[in-house]
């Protein structure tokens, strides 16, 4: 009975009337010597069983680095010093994240959604109970300052949207980039609700020599002081040498 019940009600659940299809131009990222940012091409299309519902489809696309811990202080004058005075603590704030859409934010995605969903900057930010009357000023801070060194970014007619099924849009990557999985969200809106949601991930790593001495870095981090200053030691010799050779 209980099986037969659990049937009727999986066939009687509606479909859904739109369905992301997307893609990635790559999943993984290798961090070398000589890397000095990406590309990442994201694309895809509109599924759908039935006719267009009424009113326009908008396309909203994210890409979230990393969460990391951010203690943003606030600088006051004393005695004629600058010394910090207040401090709040973000618990999660992306290493890096780019919106791109097809139309202004507040347009296609009503503050409900946005909170549930968490798609807006300041969404994405989560900071932990300070106390402080203004503790929202230093969010705002850390979002302006992580947009001037491009970590943040908002391109609200990114997306590319053609007959209101194909969509694409490209994101740049810098080249210091912190490692781990960066997730790709695509959400389709119509009336400022979301009606289809899809996600991908994108691994970035160091590999080679650069991931061997960030291992040693953290796992022998003695070795790896002692190798820095052999090296520094023997590039400033090799560069007397060179001087030397030069004058004679």
């Amino acid at each position: 009975m209980i099986r037969l019940l659990a049937l009727l009600i999986l066939f009687a659940a509606p479909l859904r009337a739109e369905e992301v299809v997307a893609g990635l131009s790559q999943n993984r990222i290798a961090i070398t010597a000589s890397f000095s940012g990406s590309d990442i091409l994201v694309f895809g299309a509109v599924k759908r069983e039935t006719p267009a519902p009424e009113g326009p489809l908008q396309v909203i696309i994210t890409l979230q680095g990393p969460p990391l811990e951010v203690t943003v202080r606030r600088k006051d004058k004393v005695a004629g010093i600058w010394v910090n005075t207040d401090a709040v603590r973000v618990s999660r704030s992306p290493s890096f994240y780019a919106i791109a859409a097809t139309a202004p934010l507040r347009e296609v995605l009503s503050e409900t959604e946005d909170l549930r969903h968490a798609v807006s900057i300041p969404r994405a930010i989560r900071a932990v109970g300070s106390g402080l009357e203004d503790a929202g000023v230093f969010t705002d801070a850390l979002i302006r300052i992580r947009t001037e060194e491009g970590s943040f970014t908002l391109d609200e007619a990114g997306v590319e949207l053609a007959e209101g099924t194909l969509f694409r849009t490209r994101f740049v990557l810098p080249a210091n980039l912190t490692e781990g999985a960066y997730t790709t969200r695509i959400l389709l809106t119509r009336g400022g609700q979301v009606v289809d949601s899809h996600e991908a991930t994108i691994d970035v790593r160091k590999v080679g020599l650069e991931r061997w001495l960030f291992a040693l870095s953290r796992e022998q981090p003695l070795i790896y002081g002692l190798l820095s200053l052999v090296l520094a030691v023997a590039a400033g010799w090799s560069a007397s040498a060179v001087f030397r050779y030069i004058r004679n």
